[in-house]
């Protein structure tokens, strides 16, 4: 696909990246305009951060199920947040009760890897636009600048998504320090973004090496248009290494 192609892919770009705003802001707003905020603190940057490739999926999980888990919400229904958070009862509006039975705790903790890869590749990829940097592989055509947007986004998307797992997994667990809290965020979340990368990854040499020639660059909205849709794909690779991290006990249920 050539550049000259590339003006209806604008306006689909523009679009996508409209309605994935929207959809933030909309969680934004009732997270901290209304008050709605997560019983675990991190959840509250997770779901809009979600709503930025995810857009209105990820709104529609928040306003259906989300949601559910602020105290705002558990005041409004008549209920205490520690029954909302029950595994055994039968009360329908009990959180856990639904949750920690099905696909739910993959997908919430898919999203949470998720987030800080998202907050990760944003920042290594603007980094890496604006700095020139390049990092040479011979014999392969455009492919300079690729190698050190993918060495960036790792690195970056590590180190958020660690610090993102810790603030989960340490307020969960009252007999865990901080060098071990730190420890144990690592052994839950390291897999789990290689995962994720190894999609997004794969999407990206694709669009840069293939499917456009001259390649996007990142000052363009067709490019971030092309980042959700890797950054898609990322979850669902990365979802059956959390499937399995939370069967192991490495990963929290969330």
């Amino acid at each position: 696909m050539h550049r000259a192609a590339s003006d209806p892919w604008t306006v689909v770009a523009w679009v996508a990246l409209a309605v994935a705003f929207v959809s933030a802001a909309a969680i934004l707003w009732d997270v901290y305009g209304r008050g709605y905020r997560q019983h675990m603190g991190i959840m509250n940057a997770v779901w809009p951060i979600s709503a930025l490739y995810w857009g209105p999926v990820a709104s529609y999980f928040y306003f259906r199920r989300g949601k559910r888990m602020s105290h705002k919400w558990a005041m409004e229904q008549g209920v205490r947040m520690e029954d909302l958070m029950s595994d055994s009862g039968s009360d329908p509006k009990s959180y856990f009760a639904y949750a920690r039975r099905n696909w739910w705790p993959v997908s919430k903790g898919t999203a949470h890897c998720g987030a800080g890869c998202t907050l990760g590749d944003i920042t290594g990829e603007w980094i890496v636009f604006l700095t020139a940097w390049t990092i040479p592989v011979f014999a392969v055509h455009d492919a300079d600048s690729l190698m050190a947007m993918f060495a960036a986004d790792f690195v970056l998307a590590w180190l958020f998504g660690i610090v993102f797992q810790y603030f989960s997994i340490v307020p969960m667990r009252d007999d865990l320090g901080r060098i071990e809290g730190i420890w144990q965020a690592i052994k839950a979340d390291t897999l789990s973004i290689v995962a994720f990368q190894v999609g997004l990854f794969g999407w990206m040499a694709l669009y840069h090496l293939v499917f456009w020639q001259p390649p996007l660059t990142v000052d363009t909205p067709a490019y971030w248009f092309m980042m959700q849709i890797g950054m898609i794909l990322g979850y669902f690779t990365s979802w059956p290494v959390n499937v399995w991290l939370v069967k192991r006990g490495v990963k929290e249920k969330m």
